[in-house]
């Protein structure tokens, strides 16, 4: 019997360990096998499979915060946006590393798209209107987002 008591509390105590580390978003994920950014530096244009990665964030939609860019290890960013618009992120996690889940693809974005996103994240008009060719980059759609807490 206390063998059982010892057992309970103890994965209630790691279960209680877990959820105070990270808050989350969308599916439940687990931190544990995340992959660091670079094994985006891989991706191709067929169809990919899910994937942890690790990364920090660099900007965040300041709209609903539907949508993040993360950093890789380039040097450059690339977009997240959240499976079937269901979940949103906090728009105050600029700088922290955060651990999501989900498929990275080779998009092209629109020109409607890239003036959307950089309307929601409070470019100008003039750097707006700038904005005139299709992209071609790599994107991310998230089913799950850790994000430390404070």
């Amino acid at each position: 019997m206390k063998k059982l008591v010892f057992a309970v509390a103890l994965s209630l105590t790691a279960t209680f360990a877990f959820a105070q580390k990270y808050d989350s978003f969308g599916e439940k994920i687990k931190p544990a096998g995340a992959a660091e950014v670079s094994v985006l530096n891989n991706v191709s244009e067929t169809k990919q499979s899910d994937i942890k990665v690790e990364a920090e964030v660099e900007s965040v939609c300041q709209a609903k915060g539907c949508w993040m860019k993360v950093k890789l290890a380039d040097g450059n960013t690339m977009r997240v946006t959240f499976k079937d618009y269901g979940f949103f992120v906090p728009k105050d996690i600029s700088g922290k590393k955060i651990i999501f889940e989900g498929t990275p693809e080779v998009t092209t974005t629109s020109v409607d798209e890239q003036r959307h996103y950089a309307q929601d994240a409070g470019k100008s008009k003039e750097e707006i209107a700038k904005i005139t060719e299709p992209k071609r980059e790599l994107t991310f759609v998230a089913t799950g987002v850790l994000v430390p807490k404070k």
